[in-house]
């Protein structure tokens, strides 16, 4: 089954997040898409750790981290 996420590229938001670019947006939203494949659900809190990842806000371990943590939900 296939899912759909609201993205809004006039407002450069993905569920509501905000993006500082469209580049950052696409990017992230790609990710998303690889990710809801494998069965990812994704959530706004989700997005953001996302996001935050490709703008490198944070790093690979710590993105890992969340994700042990289940952070996204």
């Amino acid at each position: 089954m296939f899912n759909t996420i609201e993205i809004d590229r006039e407002n450069l938001t993905i569920m509501g997040v905000k993006f500082s670019d469209l580049k950052t947006l696409e990017s992230t939203a790609s990710a998303l898409g690889s990710n809801m494949f494998e069965g990812f659900k994704p959530t706004p809190k989700g997005i953001e750790i996302i996001r935050d990842y490709v703008t490198g806000k944070i790093t690979l371990a710590e993105l890992v981290a969340f994700a042990q943590e289940k952070a996204y939900v």
